[in-house]
């Protein structure tokens, strides 16, 4: 099961986003090289397929792979605290 994304997440993430958006995308591309590779490969793959514009494709492929992260992150730490 997916976590909830609350707002307080979502608004964190996008300042952090559109404070330079050209940049946290390729900070991002770097990041999944090494965390998660078959991701990677497979968000630059559909968004290359795709007749939509590559880069806004990665982005948001991007952006809801690091807003489930942040919230796995933050379930974790509500789990832990409870235990």
């Amino acid at each position: 099961m997916l976590p909830v994304i609350s707002e307080e997440i979502a608004t964190a993430a996008f300042s952090e986003i559109f404070k330079d958006m050209p940049a946290w995308r390729k900070s991002m591309i770097h990041y999944l090289k090494e965390e998660n590779p078959e991701v990677n490969s497979a968000i630059i793959e559909a968004a290359n397929k795709s007749s939509l514009d590559p880069k806004a494709v990665a982005l948001g492929a991007y952006m809801t792979y690091n807003l489930i992260e942040l919230a796995m992150n933050e379930n974790e730490k509500i789990i832990n605290f409870n235990e």
